[in-house]
């Protein structure tokens, strides 16, 4: 039998838990903590007051962060939310954090341990690592791919690897595509809006694209994305949870050709789950998201993509579906979670 747990979890403020469209990180940090609570956990979560969900909700702002047009570089309201939670430390088990490091600078000056998970590892060269690096050996972090753990250039003593998961449910299997290929993300050159597009004109096949446009990345929308957009390639806006099964399972194919080492694309994991399989760029954690000639194909070009579409018809759509079920589902993410809790309670008790 589980012991039940007093968790705080730590949103960052951007968007609500879970978010209305765009927003990974937000919707991981939803799937945890309505199962933790589904488990019996005392579960208290810090995010912005349009969140919802059956945890304690301690809002520090009416609305993400998003809304109020702050500024991404802007810290302090997310800061203030940590001193927030904090400051409450000995109302709890356990605190997990999901923003940065923030809560590394915590950790010292309470009893209650403390676990942060990596949704975003800056670049190797980023001088926030010197951070980490002073912090090394009291840090606990969750890693959400083998290849983030890797690919970080400080080795962290206390680290562990949970994959992402999602609600499987919210997506429905669509055994037979129409003949479109689809691309999803934020539009920005590191999710490689314009290397699909390339594809897809090479290939001389349709693509729908999706996804919201941040302030920050309208100049390169203008000036590169929506030169190429006509009858073959259509841009149809920001998503919203109801309308991805349609959007992933109407199509054929869903293109991925991200340019960075992402750490884990929900992106690839949703469309699976649709049946859908993924091309995408060898980066990052697509090596173990993927699998390659049965859930979809990674390639390293765009003429590789470019051959993969025309054998996209040798993938079983259902071995897309099983995959995610097996791999990716919330249910074996938060037993895993659950996991290092315990590991970490359990090391907190030594002491």
């Amino acid at each position: 039998m589980r012991k039940k747990l007093r968790i705080a979890q730590i949103a960052p403020l951007w968007f609500p838990i879970p978010p209305e469209k765009y927003g990974g990180i937000e919707r991981i940090i939803s799937f945890l903590t309505e199962e933790l609570v589904k488990r019996g956990h005392e579960v208290t979560l810090f995010a912005s007051g349009n969140s919802k969900t059956e945890a304690k909700l301690i809002p520090l702002t009416k609305k993400g962060l998003i809304h109020l047009e702050v500024a991404w570089q802007d810290y302090w309201f997310n800061l203030f939310n940590h001193s927030v939670a904090f400051e409450k430390a000995n109302q709890f088990d356990i605190i997990h954090c999901h923003w940065g490091i923030i809560g590394g600078f915590f950790q010292k000056i309470v009893k209650t341990p403390v676990l942060q998970t990596m949704h975003n590892t800056p670049n190797a060269i980023d001088p926030r690592w010197k951070i980490f690096n002073h912090y090394k050996n009291d840090l606990n972090l969750v890693f959400i791919s083998k290849s983030e753990r890797k690919n970080a250039p400080v080795k962290i003593k206390n680290s562990w690897i949970v994959y992402n998961g999602m609600d499987i449910s919210r997506f429905k299997f669509n055994p037979k595509s129409k003949e479109h290929f689809v691309w999803i993300a934020r539009i920005c050159e590191e999710k490689g809006t314009k290397e699909a597009i390339q594809i897809a004109k090479k290939a001389k096949v349709k693509l729908l694209l999706a996804g919201q446009i941040q302030p920050h990345h309208r100049e390169y929308f203008r000036k590169e994305i929506k030169p190429e957009l006509n009858s073959q390639i259509q841009y149809v806006g920001e998503l919203s949870q109801k309308e991805l099964s349609d959007f992933y399972g109407s199509a054929k194919g869903c293109l991925y050709p991200i340019r960075w080492k992402e750490p884990f694309g929900l992106v690839m994991t949703e469309s699976m789950a649709c049946g859908t399989p993924v091309i995408a760029f060898n980066r990052g954690s697509v090596p173990e998201v993927i699998k390659d000639g049965k859930t979809g194909f990674i390639v390293k070009s765009i003429n590789e993509a470019v051959r993969a579409i025309k054998k996209i018809d040798q993938i079983d759509r259902r071995e897309c579906r099983k995959w995610v079920e097996e791999n990716f589902s919330v249910e074996k993410m938060v037993d895993n979670y659950e996991k290092v809790y315990q590991k970490i309670l359990a090391k907190q008790k030594i002491k």
